[in-house]
C-alpha cells in the first residue's frame, strides 16, 4: 500500500530527480590502470548525493568536439541522452566532470559533434561514491586509432554494507526472542502466560467483525450437526495473519524510505522489485479472508442481506480514508477539488473488496457437512460449484483485454503498453499507459490522478499517470479472487494439510506456466510483459504464483508444524488498517523520522527507516496485548 504514492501500494516517487537522469552516465569496457595525473583525478568539485559517482572526461583528442550520451540498462528502447559536451582544445587536453549514475549498468556513448560520428560506445557499471576518468585519446601505432578507457581513481563504497549489519542486529535480537520461547515453554511458565493473556477472549474480539478471518466456522447452534464442530475449529488461521503482516511490514518500510535502495523502490516501467511485490500480496490475502470470513458469518446465522450492508459500509469508509485522510496531495498544499488525486491504494481495496464480496456472497453455496466429497467432484469442489463466479471472472478479464488493446487512444498506438517519453524510441513520449492512463484522463480528469509515476525517473515521461487506476482495478479484483480461491481451499479441506498444500503448489504451478507464456520469459519482449503500473495480467499471475508459494510455506510453518508462531509479523497482520493510516498520518512526526547529519548516507536511511517499521510492529503488539483491534 504504498502511500498513495506515485502509484501503489507504496509508490513513491522514488527517484532523484530529473537532474540526476540528465547526468546519468556511461560506463566503459576494459579498465585502464594508467591512471591520468592525481592531481586532477582526486578533485571532486560537485557533492555527490546517494546513487551517484563522479566521472571525469579526459579528452586528449586535440581540436575535437565530443559529445558524451548515456543509455541506462534499465531503459527499453531508449534514445540516448547527452550528458556533456566536451570542447575542443587546440593546445592541451581538457577535462569535464559529471555525476554518473550507480543504481544500473549504462551504455557510455562517445561522439563527433561535427558529425555526429560515434567514435566508441562502452558498458560499465559504476559504483556509489566512485571517482572514475574516461580517457578520450589516440592510440599510438602505425594504425591511428582513437581509444577509450575507464580509470578508477577513488574506488566506491560498499553501500550493502548496512544492510548487513541491519541484518546481524536482527537475528541478535530475534535470537534473544528465541531464546525465550524455550523458556516459555517451561510448563509452569507457559500455564501462567496462558491464563495471563485469556487467548479465548482475544480470538472472540478478533473474530466479532467482518473481514477477520477465523480458524474456520465458530461451532455453535447454528451450525449443523457434524460441520466444523471440532474445538479446533475456534483457532484462528495464524498463517493468514502472518502472511497479511508481512506484506504490511515490508509495504511499511518501503513507504518510508526503503534506505534509499533502488531494489526497495518501485520499478519504472516493466520487471520487478520488493517494492512491487507487496500491494498485490496484501490484495491476494484479503480475498482469503473474504472467503472466511462471510462463511462464517454466514453460519453464525447472518443474512447475506446483512451482510450485503457491512460490506458497502466497509468499501465506503476505505475509499473515504484513501481519498480524505491519507490523500498524497495534501503535499501540494490544503486539499481541494482543483488537487483532489481520486485513485489510491485504499481506494483500489474499498472497489476491490466490494466486487469481490458481493460476488461470493452471491454465488456462495452452504459447505457440505462432510467437506471430503467422492472423487471425482471432491477433487474440485472448490472450484464447479462457483462456476458462475468464474464466468463472471473471465468476463471481467476479456474487458481489460479488450480495453487495453483494442481501445482507440488519440495519438498513441493501439494496444500501446509503453512507458511513452524516450522509451520506444522517443516515437510516443505523450503516450505513458496507453488506454489505462486515457481512461483515467477521460474519466477523472488530468487533475485528479498522479501527476509523478515513476516512469518519469528513467523514461522522463512529462504526462500524469496513476497506478491505482480504473483499468488496473480490474486486475486488482482478478488477484484478489485467486487469494478467495485460496480461501476456499482452507475452508473446504480444513485439517488435510497435505490436500492444502498440494492445491497451493498447483495452483503456483498454474499461475507460474501462464506468466511464462504471457511474457516469454523475459522483462520487456512478451506479449503482455510485468507490469506493477498498468496492473498487467501478467503481474496478477506472477504475484499469484509467488503468493501460492508464500502462503504455503507460512501455512506449512505456523499452522502444520508449528515451529514458527508467526511473530513478528502475525501482530501488525491483526491490525492492518491502523498501522496502514498510522504510519501514512504519522510518517513525519518524531520518533518516526527525524533530521539526519548526512541526508546522502544509505546508512542513516536505512537505520531511520528501519526504526520506524519495528516501531509500528511494537505498537501493533501492544495493541494486542491490550486487545485493541481496529476493524472497518
Amino acid at each position: 500500500m504504498a502511500s498513495l504514492r506515485p502509484g501503489g501500494w507504496g509508490q513513491r516517487a522514488s527517484s532523484l530527480g530529473g537532474p540526476l537522469l540528465a547526468l546519468l552516465m556511461l560506463g566503459l569496457a576494459q579498465p585502464h590502470h594508467t591512471p591520468p595525473n592525481p592531481d586532477v583525478s582526486r578533485r571532486q568539485p560537485w557533492d555527490l548525493k546517494i546513487d551517484q559517482a563522479l566521472l571525469q572526461i579526459h579528452n586528449e583528442l586535440l581540436g575535437e568536439n565530443l559529445t558524451i550520451s548515456w543509455i541506462s540498462d534499465y531503459c527499453y528502447q531508449c534514445l540516448p541522452q547527452e550528458l556533456i559536451p566536451i570542447n575542443k582544445t587546440p593546445e592541451e587536453p581538457s577535462v569535464s566532470t559529471a555525476a554518473v549514475d550507480s543504481q544500473h549498468a549504462v551504455t557510455l556513448l562517445v561522439s563527433n559533434t561535427k558529425d555526429n560520428k560515434e567514435i566508441c560506445r562502452l558498458h560499465y557499471h559504476f559504483g556509489e561514491f566512485g571517482n572514475y576518468s574516461l580517457v578520450v585519446g589516440n592510440l599510438h601505432g602505425s594504425i591511428p586509432k582513437i581509444s577509450c578507457n575507464i580509470t578508477v581513481n577513488q574506488s566506491p563504497s560498499n553501500s550493502y554494507l548496512p544492510i548487513f549489519f541491519a541484518f546481524l542486529i536482527y537475528v541478535g535480537f530475534f535470537s534473544i526472542l528465541a531464546l525465550g520461547q524455550v523458556c516459555v515453554n517451561i510448563e509452569p511458565i507457559r500455564n501462567w502466560l496462558y491464563k495471563k493473556m485469556n487467548p479465548t477472549e482475544t480470538d472472540r474480539l478478533i473474530n466479532s467483525e467482518l473481514g477477520s478471518p477465523s480458524r474456520a466456522d465458530s461451532a455453535g447452534g447454528d451450525l449443523p450437526a457434524g460441520v466444523w464442530s471440532s474445538a479446533s475449529s475456534l483457532q484462528r488461521l495464524r498463517s493468514l495473519d502472518t502472511f497479511r503482516g508481512l506484506a504490511l511490514v515490508i509495504m511499511v518500510f518501503v513507504n518510508y524510505g526503503g534506505g534509499k535502495y533502488w531494489f526497495f523502490k518501485h520499478q519504472s516501467w516493466n520487471g520487478l522489485t520488493v517494492a512491487d511485490l507487496v500491494f498485490p500480496w496484501f490484495v491476494f490475502i484479503m480475498g482469503t479472508s473474504i472467503s472466511l470470513s462471510l462463511s462464517s458469518m454466514l453460519r453464525r446465522g447472518r443474512s447475506k442481506w446483512q451482510l450485503l450492508g457491512k460490506v458497502l459500509w466497509r468499501s465506503i469508509l476505505l475509499f473515504l480514508i484513501g481519498v480524505i485522510v491519507v490523500n498524497p496531495n495534501y503535499g501540494l498544499g490544503p486539499l481541494s477539488w482543483d488537487n483532489l488525486r481520486i485513485p489510491g491504494v485504499l481506494q483500489r481495496l474499498g472497489c476491490t473488496y466490494l466486487v469481490v464480496a458481493v460476488l461470493e456472497l452471491l454465488f456462495a453455496t452452504p459447505v457440505p457437512e462432510n467437506s471430503a466429497l467422492e472423487a471425482p467432484y471432491s477433487a474440485l469442489q472448490d472450484i464447479l460449484p462457483y462456476w458462475p463466479q468464474w464466468l463472471f471472472m473471465m468476463a471481467l478479464e476479456a474487458v481489460w483485454l479488450c480495453l487495453t488493446f483494442l481501445l482507440n487512444v488519440p495519438g498513441c498506438p493501439t494496444g500501446y503498453l509503453g512507458p511513452g517519453g524516450i522509451g520506444s524510441f522517443g516515437m510516443y513520449p505523450n503516450c505513458t499507459g496507453g488506454a489505462a492512463a486515457y481512461i483515467d484522463q477521460l474519466l477523472l480528469g488530468e487533475k485528479h490522478i498522479y501527476q509523478h509515476p515513476s516512469s518519469n525517473v528513467l523514461y522522463l515521461t512529462t504526462v500524469a499517470f496513476d497506478p491505482e487506476g480504473i483499468l488496473g482495478t480490474i486486475n486488482s479484483v482478478v488477484m484478489a479472487f485467486f487469494g478467495l480461491q485460496a480461501g476456499k481451499i482452507l475452508m473446504f479441506y480444513k485439517d488435510q494439510h497435505r490436500q492444502i498444500m498440494l492445491r497451493f503448489c498447483v495452483w503456483s504451478i498454474v499461475m507460474g506456466v501462464i506468466s511464462a507464456v504471457l511474457t516469454k520469459g523475459t522483462k520487456d519482449q512478451g506479449f503482455i510483459p510485468v507490469n506493477k503500473n498498468l496492473w498487467s495480467i501478467s503481474y496478477v499471475t506472477t504475484l499469484s504464483c509467488f503468493a501460492f508459494v508464500l502462503l504455503l510455506l507460512v501455512y506449512y510453518l505456523v499452522d502444520v508444524k508449528k515451529v514458527w508462531s508467526g511473530a513478528p509479523f502475525f501482530y501488525p497482520g491483526m491490525n492492518s488498517i491502523l498501522v496502514y493510516v498510522g504510519h501514512e498520518v504519522f510518517e513525519n512526526y518524531f520518533p518516526f523520522k527525524w533530521k539526519m547529519q548526512d541526508n546522502q548516507s544509505h546508512s542513516e536511511h536505512l537505520a531511520q527507516n528501519l526504526t520506524a517499521t519495528s516501531l509500528w510492529v511494537i505498537i501493533a503488539y501492544i495493541l494486542y496485548r491490550k486487545r485493541i483491534f481496529w476493524k472497518i
